[in-house]
């Protein structure tokens, strides 16, 4: 009894901890291989203590290759007994025929085989290493063929060591390895399962072993399951002058058209970016002009003058440019139509209107027409997402923001409707119009439509912030419902400004998504990648998670209980932070990103952020070890969290139970809001307790989240720090609160109506802040550094005279007078959209 009981116990804790997980496919590990630094590639340490010496052992693992590198050279996995003698599957893609081969300890088995190139990079291959010690003999098994080689002088060791990857083990050290996925890995002995790494960890350094807890270390690594998860920002390029972008799925390329060059960002080449001189000279570019990528040309709209752009890759000219540097058709949707040869647009903005019209362009008649459309009211607007079948003779738009009437003055909105456009009888239908579930949003411009399931994927964000951020939306077709999935992108948001795309890009199973961002006659691109299917964290999906784990763990230390009555003993539970959330069935997806950014990110995760809390931006708390822990925050814990800690820091006093209770349970009971209040308090306490010098207490009867500053980094604690004393704020103290903010407005992606008061302060103290520094430096000493100051405090105030005059000035003063002009212009407009009236002043007064 007492046996049965404990062995449960043990047995339902691991099904929570790690069975799981296991059942999804969009895992495993993916190595740094030859395209980063020898400092930055990927080893996978396994230790097997747990062998005996009998006369076999079995490993396997599953295997796929990361497409598109320059080296596929290198050690796949390295067996080593006792120090002694090594067996190794290496990769050599310079022999002519076979590439796998197995190296015994210093010799070359006549073991050698391939595995087809269309299997090997788009699917994973399962690998079976077959150690026959009794008979001296060597079998590989890859899928259905077997290779054996007898008489290679084995020897039986009591300890081993699996590595796979590069490794700094001893005399079998090596940085050579091929780029390569791995999961699955496996060892057997004797018919019996002695290891198993899943590796199906979203973060960390640990390969958790499942059977006998015999744990490995990661170093450098990529989690397949965090690339479904975690936008990986590819590529960040700055540009002089405007740009545009357009997509050319089927040969996975993102063409960045610019005034005087043509930039190429290939998925599937080496090198991955490429800058080709335009040789019919410079383009003049419309601010919040759009291109698109039709038939192996990019085309570039021009709606205002009904006039359209060609730009031919093989000649590398464009037929005719623009004179006209105004549009009065921004943020337009467009599509091309198969069928007849046409590209369509719809909606827009520009002048104080909205747009409703349809245009089209025939490359028949190579001629623009107005399209008289019928059927359903479409609302005139902008900022909307628009996707076609694969024929291009369907379009669904969906969101955006506008008026009935199209004028800007007269009661402009957030519309949420999904309209279907038909080219064939040029009529618009309403399908649906969604829900809001949190905060308003718009959509980024293209839509990714799937037409056999009857769905889409669309990037949506907040359009009344600056420091804004996108998020993707799986929906359908059909019916309103829509659900959040993947982690958000930062996205800076000022009207014409800035401008976001995604596309599909089927080969490498992932999302691009590229955002333009303009500022001092300059745009910043930025490119960032999703694996598919991307994993869903609705709020209420994670709600469902951490109830459902929670519940588990009660039970799993119910049981516990139990089995310590009867055993007369204690038992210890595993930590909460091991355990992962669950993940859906996927399909294989191919792992394609940018090694060096997500090396350089990992190493910055795992390395500066170390025992962190980040207030400002996203929330994100990270323990002594780099994980960050954010993810395991409900809504209702993040708010708790928030409350406490908040009213810790700023009063250094805490905030009482019928605060709480106030704030967070105003419709319950008091006994339910006590109740409520005590199952997440404990919760919370459970997840401080993995930060370490940080805990939850109520000590003075306040709750209260003390902290121990010497060794947890919290930027809202440094703010605070620098701000109190304004009188003494130099160069580094303002750079120092500069490096707080550039993660973004205090707490800018959440909303609580009590937070608003904290949020407000904030921003009023890093702008007076700054404007205290300003006022007490000379413009003639530090120009540069302060039209910077001017730009942060734009950020939180985007019509503050002050930083608006301090700008001009400093622009006048290193000699950039037409800078110093649209500066002030741009104020100008900014004033009068949310003012309704022109600025006072005019250009010349503000610099006397």
């Amino acid at each position: 009894m007492r046996l049965f009981l404990s062995g449960l116990a043990a047995v339902i804790l691991l099904n929570i901890l790690f069975v799981l997980p296991a059942n999804a496919q969009s895992y495993g590990l993916a190595f740094n291989s030859h395209e980063v630094v020898q400092d930055k590639r990927t080893t996978l340490d396994l230790g097997l203590d747990n062998v005996s010496q009998k006369d076999n052992l079995q490993v396997s693992f599953d295997i796929s290759f990361i497409p598109n590198r320059a080296i596929y050279f290198g050690y796949i996995m390295r067996l080593v007994g006792d120090d002694k003698q090594n067996i190794d599957l290496v990769y050599d893609n310079q022999a002519n025929t076979c590439h796998f081969k197995i190296i015994v300890g210093e010799r070359l088995s006549k073991i050698s085989f391939n595995i087809d190139d269309k299997l090997l990079f788009g699917q994973w291959n399962k690998l079976r290493l077959l150690v026959d010690y009794k008979n001296d003999k060597i079998t590989i098994i890859s899928g259905k063929e077997s290779y054996t080689e007898a008489g290679v002088h084995l020897q039986r060791a009591k300890s081993y060591k699996l590595l796979f990857g590069a490794n700094a083990y001893r005399q079998y050290q090596t940085t050579d390895l091929p780029p390569i996925k791995l999961r699955d890995v496996k060892v057997i002995q004797e018919d019996k399962l002695i290891c198993n790494w899943p590796l199906n960890e979203w973060q960390g350094n640990v390969a958790n072993e499942i059977v006998n807890q015999n744990n490995g270390t990661v170093t450098n690594p990529l989690w397949v399951k965090a690339r479904h998860r975690n936008w990986a920002l590819d590529k960040e390029i700055t540009l002089p002058g405007d740009a545009t972008v357009a997509f050319d799925t089927a040969n996975e390329v993102v063409y960045i058209i610019t005034p005087d060059s043509l930039l190429t960002y290939s998925v599937n080449k080496v090198p991955q970016v490429k800058t080709i001189a335009y040789a019919s000279g410079r383009q003049l570019l419309v601010p919040g002009g759009q291109t698109i990528f039709v038939n192996g040309k990019i085309y570039y709209l021009y709606v205002d003058q009904m006039s359209l752009g060609t730009y031919d890759p093989a000649t590398q000219r464009w037929d005719k440019g623009f004179t006209n540097i105004a549009t009065n058709n921004g943020h337009l949707n467009k599509f091309y139509n198969k069928a007849d040869s046409s590209i369509y647009t719809i909606g827009g903005y520009g002048q104080l209107v909205y747009k409703d019209s349809v245009k089209r362009y025939d490359f028949v008649s190579n001629s623009w027409q107005q399209v008289k459309t019928r059927g359903d009211v479409f609302t005139p607007r902008y900022l909307a997402g628009l996707g076609t079948n694969a024929t291009g003779d369907t379009a669904y738009v969906i969101g955006g923001y506008g008026s009935a009437s199209g004028q800007q003055i007269v009661n402009p909105r957030n519309i949420y409707d999904m309209m279907r456009y038909s080219v064939k009888d040029q009529s618009f239908k309403k399908l649906f119009t969604i829900d809001v579930k949190k905060e308003d949003f718009a959509f980024a411009n293209s839509l990714v439509i799937n037409s056999k399931e009857r769905s889409f994927y669309g990037l949506i964000f907040p359009q009344h912030k600056f420091n804004s951020s996108l998020q993707l939306v799986h929906g359908s077709l059909d019916k309103p419902a829509y659900t959040l999935v993947g982690d958000t992108i930062p996205y800076r948001f000022h009207d014409i400004h800035s401008y976001a795309d995604i596309s599909y890009f089927p080969q490498s199973s992932q999302f691009l998504t590229v955002t333009l961002f303009k500022e001092n006659d300059q745009t910043r691109i930025k490119i960032y990648s999703l694996l598919s299917p991307p994993e869903p964290l609705t709020a209420d999906g994670a709600e469902a998670m951490h109830t459902s784990l929670w519940v588990w763990i009660a039970v799993t230390l119910a049981l516990a209980s139990v089995a310590a009555v009867y055993l007369r003993k204690k038992r210890a539970v595993t930590p909460l932070d091991v355990i992962k959330p669950s993940e859906e069935t996927t399909p294989v997806a191919i792992l394609q990103t940018g090694p060096e950014a997500l090396a350089e990110d990992d190493h910055n995760r795992n390395g500066n952020n170390k025992n962190a809390i980040f207030l400002f931006g996203d929330l994100q708390l990270f323990t002594p070890d780099g994980n960050e822990i954010t993810k395991y925050f409900t809504p209702l814990l993040k708010e708790l969290f928030l409350v406490i800690v908040l009213y810790s820091i700023k009063l250094d006093r805490g905030v009482s139970s019928e605060k709480l209770n106030e704030i967070l349970w105003f419709d319950k009971s008091e006994k339910s809001a006590r109740n409520n209040r005590s199952v997440n308090i404990a919760k919370l306490k459970s997840l401080l307790e993995q930060m370490g010098n940080c805990h939850l207490s109520k000590d003075t009867g306040y709750w209260k989240i003390e902290i121990d500053y010497s060794a947890i980094s919290v930027d809202y604690h440094n703010y605070l720090n620098i701000v109190s004393n304004k009188n003494k704020l130099n160069k580094q103290k303002v750079l120092q609160l500069t490096h707080i903010t550039q993660r973004g407005n205090f707490l800018s992606n959440i909303e609580y109506e009590w937070l608003d008061a904290f949020k407000s302060e904030v921003s009023n103290e890093i702008i007076d802040s700054y404007l205290q520094y300003a006022n007490s430096t000379q413009i003639a000493d530090d120009p540069e550094f302060l039209i910077k100051l001017a730009n942060d405090i734009f950020y939180f105030d985007p019509v503050n005279e002050e930083a608006m005059i301090l700008k001009c000035k400093a622009l006048v003063h290193l000699g950039k007078h037409s800078l110093a002009k649209n500066a002030f212009e741009n104020f100008n407009k900014e004033y009068k959209a949310i003012y309704g009236e022109d600025f006072e002043r005019d250009f010349h007064s503000i610099l006397e």
